[in-house]
């Protein structure tokens, strides 16, 4: 759930390629934004409530879902050509990423929710690796999660990890440790696992990246973390693990500028769906506001919330352009440090800001589950941590900023 805040390598040119490798030419970018946001509205957030309670029922509902985006030529869009996605480079995927993340489950109802896994494996997987697993995650037969905050330990700090892998006698590994707030690991086929293998904490060298197979003999589900009420998250046990040689991701030690250059990414990637989710409690809030009538008429005449409109657009239009701007320059392979920090925390703010100020238009209906609103709360108060607190971000880029003036 929150990845280290510190882990800032450089962005690589994995960002910047076309995601694809066929030649083919992905779908046409006019009306696909619109296309995104009708599907998310007809087909997905119908079935919230059926989702977000899991189980054989919310499976079933996912794969019909799947299968009419597939049908409507939607799916994966902008995953590797090569590998059954569309290719779509990371500029046109944040044109449309907003829509698709109105709803939590957007992304993987329109099979994008694998990109970050699969880019890191496509680009750091042994060829073991990306035989094996990578064409079954872009189908969408597969899922994967990211384990690597633990009980006790700072997220903000993985150089105090305390899970450790031990080199066998045949070249395997054995993993033995624990992780918790690791998003989606209950239904989950592949975990990337951060992991001591050589040093002591808080040593910043020998950090590794292996990928487990969930059925492994001694991987545990230890329990469900829900957040603020909501499910997703899990606790998870590595109980003298054996993991295969060939399933280190970057190679030994390499873990930092792995998981550097993905938190890069994931963090603009949640920009994006956090300004779509904003977006959407905006919508339900000025329909409240034209719908309602009480005896001194409209809420949309009243003062006060003409005030929480405008504060709210304030913070969408305001925002945005941030969030655009680190997603130019990832896709141009330049240093985006400051401008993803600075996207990271205003999204996280906004989404918050936008939610609260149509819970108080709501009243009363906002409270309960009649809308949206709450689920949509929990997201923005949870997303002030959610790969990195506020306060890392703010310290790191004013350390940054600071820098050029010395």
């Amino acid at each position: 759930m929150a990845e280290s805040a510190e882990l800032t390598e450089e962005p690589t040119e994995e960002l910047t390629e076309r995601h694809g490798g066929t030649g083919e030419a992905p779908p046409e970018l006019p009306g696909l934004a619109d296309r995104v946001a009708a599907f998310v509205a007809e087909h997905v957030i119908p079935h919230e409530n059926v989702l977000d309670a899991g189980g054989p029922p919310a499976d079933a509902v996912l794969r019909e879902v799947r299968a009419r985006a597939r049908r409507e030529g939607l799916w994966a869009l902008p995953l590797p050509a090569e590998l059954g996605g569309q290719g779509l480079c990371l500029e046109r995927y944040a044109a449309f990423a907003e829509a698709e993340g109105a709803s939590d489950h957007g992304p993987a109802a329109l099979g994008s929710a694998p990109l970050l896994d699969v880019l890191m494996l496509r680009r750091h997987g042994t060829a073991r690796v990306r035989e094996a697993y990578l064409t079954g995650l872009v189908a969408g037969d597969l899922r994967t999660c990211y384990a690597m905050t633990e009980p006790d330990v700072p997220g903000t700090d993985p150089f105090l990890t305390a899970t450790r892998a031990t080199r066998e006698p045949d070249g395997s590994w054995r993993l033995t440790g624990r992780k918790w707030f690791t998003s989606g690991a209950g239904g989950a086929d592949l975990v990337t696992v951060l992991a001591r293998t050589d040093g002591a904490p808080p040593d910043r060298d020998g950090l590794t990246l292996f990928l487990v197979p969930t059925a492994s003999p001694g991987f545990r589900l230890v329990r469900e973390l829900p957040v603020l009420g909501a499910s997703g998250q899990w606790e998870i046990a590595f109980d003298g693990v054996r993991v295969p040689a060939d399933h280190l991701v970057g190679g030994r030690g390499g873990a930092l500028a792995v998981a550097g250059e993905r938190l890069q990414l994931g963090r603009t990637l949640r920009c994006l769906r956090w300004l779509g989710q904003a977006q959407r409690a905006f919508d339900l809030m000025a329909a409240r506001a034209v719908a309602r009538t009480g005896s001194r008429g409209p809420l949309a005449s009243h003062q006060l919330v003409q005030r929480h409109v405008f504060e709210s657009l304030l913070a969408l239009r305001t925002t945005r352009p941030l969030v655009r701007e680190a997603v130019a320059r990832l896709a141009a392979g330049e240093d985006a440090h400051v401008e993803v920090g600075l996207a990271k925390v205003a999204a996280a703010r906004t989404l918050q800001q936008v939610v609260d100020a149509a819970i108080q238009v709501h009243g009363a209906a906002g409270l309960g589950p009649d809308t949206a609103l709450p689920a949509l709360l929990r997201t923005g108060r949870a997303a002030r941590i959610l790969d990195g607190p506020d306060e890392s971000h703010i310290t790191s880029v004013a350390r940054r900023v600071l820098r050029g003036y010395a």
